[in-house]
């Protein structure tokens, strides 16, 4: 994690994160409003009303460090990249910035506007917000520290221009209904070499089908299709460069009963077939 102070009370926070959860610990603070932004990867966490949201690349959030103080920050894909930023709204009032004179955004009116429903207002992202986003990462010159001042001073105008509207909002998705979803995931990735139908794993674990797709994205961002062929890909790729096993063999291992079907698979995922694939990585 990096770490820059802006402005009094205004800090800017990097995350570039690999693993499952993210150690990120803080007090919980309700004068502090926490602004998320996530590049790649993935992030949830619980929000402060018993339920759980989540970010995926483009997407954002607004609330008070005390609506996620106590709670666990998870990496759904394993990977986050993102940032966030620290308000002080107390000393937003005490001190505020001349750019931000005239403008009518007081520490009093973005909490009243972001942060007095008690837990996490969670929004996809367009073109807008990414405009205003994505050059955080950007800038690498030694102007930077000014161009990130005045970056989150054009995103504190957004948002007091910014309408919040419903379609715009992140869906957000009981505990229990996150913890199911975990527990599909790990029997899938653990089991490879099986197929589950969405039917028998709405049969086994009592959800509806179509919640059980709903939560599923939300949580890892893909279809349950896609983000399993993922894991069956990266795993026969594991297989082939550190296994002498047949490309017959490594197709069931993972899957697959037709070894032509795979390697269809394979190719569509990697750009090259499994044996050139193995032939690139391990020389034989």
């Amino acid at each position: 994690m990096e770490k820059h102070v802006l402005y009094p009370g205004i800090e800017l926070l990097f995350f570039d994160v690999k693993g499952e959860t993210l150690p990120y610990h803080h007090e919980a603070l309700d004068t502090i409003m926490e602004i998320n932004y996530c590049k790649s990867g993935r992030i949830g966490w619980s929000i402060g009303n018993g339920n759980n949201v989540y970010l995926g690349p483009g997407d954002f959030s607004l609330h008070t460090m005390k609506t996620c103080a106590a709670c666990n920050i998870t990496l759904p894909n394993g990977s986050y990249e993102g940032l966030t930023i620290l308000v002080d709204l107390k000393r937003l009032d005490q001190n505020p910035s001349e750019l931000l004179s005239g403008t009518g955004i007081t520490g009093e009116f973005l909490y009243g506007k972001f942060c007095d429903r008690g837990y996490s207002l969670s929004l996809s992202g367009n073109e807008e917000t990414e405009c205003i986003f994505r050059p955080f990462f950007e800038e690498v010159s030694e102007l930077k520290t000014v161009y990130w001042k005045i970056k989150t001073v054009e995103l504190l105008l957004f948002l007091s221009k910014l309408e919040i509207k419903e379609k715009e909002q992140i869906s957000e998705y009981q505990s229990e209904q996150i913890d199911i979803i975990r527990k599909i995931h790990e029997q899938m990735v653990h089991n490879m070499n099986q197929r589950f139908t969405i039917e028998y794993l709405s049969k086994e674990y009592l959800m509806n089908p179509t919640t059980l797709k709903q939560v599923f994205k939300a949580v890892y961002g893909t279809s349950i299709a896609a983000h399993v062929k993922g894991h069956r890909m990266e795993e026969a790729a594991r297989l082939l460069v550190t296994t002498d096993d047949s490309i017959a063999e490594i197709a069931d291992q993972v899957g697959y009963t037709s070894q032509s079907k795979f390697t269809t698979a394979f190719k569509e995922y990697f750009g090259e077939l499994p044996t050139e694939y193995r032939k690139r990585n391990c020389g034989h």
